[in-house]
């Protein structure tokens, strides 16, 4: 076993200087400077890679947040050095063992590398929101695209790359515990969430408090998994709980103490819903979903889309022109409501619609229509649904213990949470003055469904007529 436990920890990792001759390097706001080996610059340097720079990390966040202008493109040269950097330590620590080999290095490499080029414009919005809406059933992915990108990649740009290690990038075979660096499965661990924690939360403003170069300085292999030392099982909980904060208060969820972070929040989902709908107007005149099956047309997509469809003066994108062009001047969907699904009935959950809302609109006043209504279902949890995500994750007590187990929820601290997944409903109007009687609707609703009020704030009274 290797044995690093006494080692003073390196808060930067020092490059492999073995290579870095033959490499480039390029400054990183994040780590520093990041050196990129040969093989890896042939695939940077390509135009389906370099479409990342046209995709924003987290999608419409600089429209609310202007430092969030970072890209995929950045993100994935961050997670290409930190999976280059933790599997150099598994060959440091525990090569011989483990059977680490340049070859596998260079595997983890680009498997850190080429892992978003499936990304789709404005980030997950454009599978988990968009694609739904106009396609039936689609079981389409970004991970399934990224596959047929880096093979895309290959055929079109002739790289000269060893078939095996182009196999085991696209998917786990043996030393699963290799792919688990760059997206862990199993546990959630992994260094795409080292670096786009740490990166959001920079550009955010937002601040985190995990180390994530201890995770990988003390990280060992047993059977095929990769274990901590149970002394660090506080630092793991808090990669989730930033992760968790970051969704809270950046993705989805403001904290509703701060009420600048509220008005924020309420301004971005509004705008990611405009976006949404703006592309589902689009679709049937610039058949955007065609693009999904084939890499050689899908490449072309990214967060352009919008300006495509801004400037066009093609009368087909007239709705869709007009939703962007609401949200250059502001005109936004307005905010309702929301409420948190009580814990007990978060298990039986089910998405609320805006048919839902409208039928619950009681007689008189105004007849609400269901395309007058933007309801969004969020739900935050720590990557495991309703499960703490410390049962999955493996720890050890020494680097001379064989022994690797899951520390039971007796021996954790009572300072950590017992419920590990909100869901939360928020309901926007589309035009302002249908705000007080969509406000009254989705409260009827929540009594209906719950016999109680949940929602946060107070619903608007109606305005009294002047005589």
């Amino acid at each position: 076993m290797g044995a690093c436990g006494n080692e003073e920890l390196s808060q930067t990792p020092v490059p492999d200087y073995s290579t870095t001759r033959l490499s480039k390097h390029v400054h990183d706001n994040v780590h520093g400077n990041i050196y990129l080996d040969p093989l890896s610059l042939k695939f940077i340097d390509t135009e389906q890679f370099q479409r990342l720079r046209d995709l924003k990390q987290l999608g419409a966040a600089h429209m609310v947040y202007p430092g969030a202008v970072h890209t995929r493109f950045e993100h994935s040269l961050g997670v290409y050095w930190l999976a280059g950097e933790a599997v150099q330590l598994l060959k440091k620590y525990q090569g011989l063992e483990l059977g680490v080999d340049n070859f596998d290095i260079q595997t983890v490499k680009l498997a850190g590398l080429l892992h978003d080029v499936g990304h789709g414009p404005f980030s997950h919005l454009f599978q988990s929101e968009f694609l739904p809406l106009v396609m039936n059933g689609t079981g389409w992915s970004h991970e399934q695209m990224s596959t047929k990108m880096v093979d895309h990649i290959v055929d079109k740009h002739h790289i000269d790359v060893d078939s095996e290690m182009m196999r085991k990038v696209k998917d786990a075979g043996e030393k699963r515990f290799l792919y688990d660096i760059v997206a862990n499965g199993r546990n959630g661990v992994d260094v795409d969430k080292f670096d786009y924690i740490v990166r959001d939360s920079r550009a955010c403003g937002v601040g985190f408090n995990f180390e994530f170069q201890r995770l990988m300085e003390t990280m060992q292999v047993m059977g095929d998994e990769i274990c901590y030392p149970a002394k660090e099982y506080l630092n793991v909980q808090k990669l989730f709980a930033t992760r968790a904060d970051l969704y809270r208060t950046v993705y989805v969820h403001p904290k509703v103490k701060i009420k600048a972070a509220i008005m924020m929040l309420m301004l971005l989902q509004a705008i990611e819903l405009m976006i949404v709908d703006a592309l589902v107007e689009a679709n049937d005149y610039l058949q955007i979903s065609s693009f999904i099956e084939d890499p050689s047309e899908y490449w072309k997509l990214d967060d352009s889309i919008i300006k495509t469809i801004e400037t066009a003066p093609n009368q087909q994108l007239r709705e869709a022109r007009n939703l962007i062009r609401r949200i250059r001047t502001r005109n936004l969907y307005q905010f309702c409501n929301e409420y948190a699904v009580p814990r007990d009935k978060i298990g039986n959950f089910k998405d609320v619609t805006a048919r839902d809302i409208v039928c619950s609109q009681k007689n008189g006043g105004v007849l609400l229509k269901e395309e007058d209504i933007a309801v969004s279902n969020v739900k935050i949890d720590l990557t495991r649904g309703m499960h703490n995500p410390l049962e999955r994750i493996k720890f050890f007590k020494d680097y001379e213990s064989e022994e690797k187990f899951v520390i039971p929820d007796d021996r954790i601290s009572h300072l950590l949470p017992t419920c590990f997944q909100d869901r939360i409903v928020r309901v926007y109007a589309k035009k302002p003055e249908l705000v007080g009687a969509i406000s009254e609707a989705f409260e009827n609703f929540q009594f209906k469904t719950y016999g109680i009020k949940v929602q946060v704030h107070a619903t608007p009274e109606k305005k009294k007529r002047r005589m």
